[in-house]
């Protein structure tokens, strides 16, 4: 119960500037597989208490009224793998947040050379909602991690 505590408070998404117009919540979901009639299905439940190896999904919902757009910036835990995003625009940073760009175009310096960074190197996530899609309206951001 203690990790996911630390887990929620760290999954805080923040709006750039922390605008008043710009309100965010987060939770956290298991997700588990399971075959049902030949198929594979996914289920996500609230996340009570999280062991390693598991599959979590982080959601990240935005209520806005500003009319400018905005960008929100979440960290991933450093106990979490960053797996992938339901959403494939976002920037993500491997080094803290000082430098962003595009999963696969990123070099991480590893104990041999630097390399390119994967998933599992992303320390921060950060999504870019215009205007347009910002003024009075309200939107989810998913994202899914392995606890390590």
């Amino acid at each position: 119960m203690r990790m996911l505590l630390v887990l929620t408070a760290a999954i805080t998404a923040t709006p750039a500037l922390a605008r008043d117009s710009v309100l965010t919540d987060s939770a956290v979901f298991i997700e588990t597989a399971a075959v049902s009639g030949g198929r594979d299905a996914r289920t996500l439940s609230q996340a009570d208490n999280l062991r390693r190896g598991d599959r979590v999904v982080l959601l990240v919902n935005w209520h806005s009224n500003d009319r400018k757009g905005f960008t929100i910036t979440s960290e991933v835990p450093a106990h979490l793998a960053f797996r992938e995003s339901a959403s494939q625009i976002q920037d993500v940073s491997v080094d803290g947040g000082r430098n962003w760009g595009l999963l696969g175009q990123l070099t991480i310096r590893d104990r041999y050379d630097d390399r390119i960074a994967g998933p599992a190197d992303v320390t921060h996530l950060r999504w870019r909602v215009s205007a347009r899609e910002a003024v009075g309206k309200r939107g989810s951001i998913a994202y899914s991690a392995t606890v390590r």
